[in-house]
């Protein structure tokens, strides 16, 4: 069985992936993440490797209160949201995607 998400537009910002060992994760950017360390770096632990190099960043969870873990939620969600409004925005209604142009002779 998975480990619980958290998801926007069918995006995930935060999983449950670490809950055995206490730990969540969410979905930073690598400045976001080097601040909520920063500030935080006994609740806030980058992930290991190439992950945790794209901002993915573990939260332990019984250290962290309410308030901090509805900020790191927020900005994970908000990150997501922006990024699908960006995607959406770049391709107009009804606009052939550049493989799927090659692939029917339209581009």
């Amino acid at each position: 069985m998975g480990s619980a998400d958290f998801r926007v537009h069918g995006r995930i910002f935060a999983t449950l992936s670490g809950q055995a060992q206490g730990r969540g994760v969410v979905k930073l950017t690598a400045e976001q993440q080097a601040a909520f360390v920063a500030e935080l770096p006994e609740v806030f632990e980058p992930v290991q490797g190439g992950w945790g190099r794209m901002g993915m960043t573990y939260v332990v969870l019984d250290r962290a209160d309410d308030q901090t873990m509805r900020g790191a939620l927020m900005t994970a969600h908000r990150n997501v949201q922006e990024k699908v409004a960006a995607t959406k925005r770049k391709k107009a209604p009804g606009e052939k995607t550049a493989s799927r142009a090659r692939k029917t002779g339209t581009a």
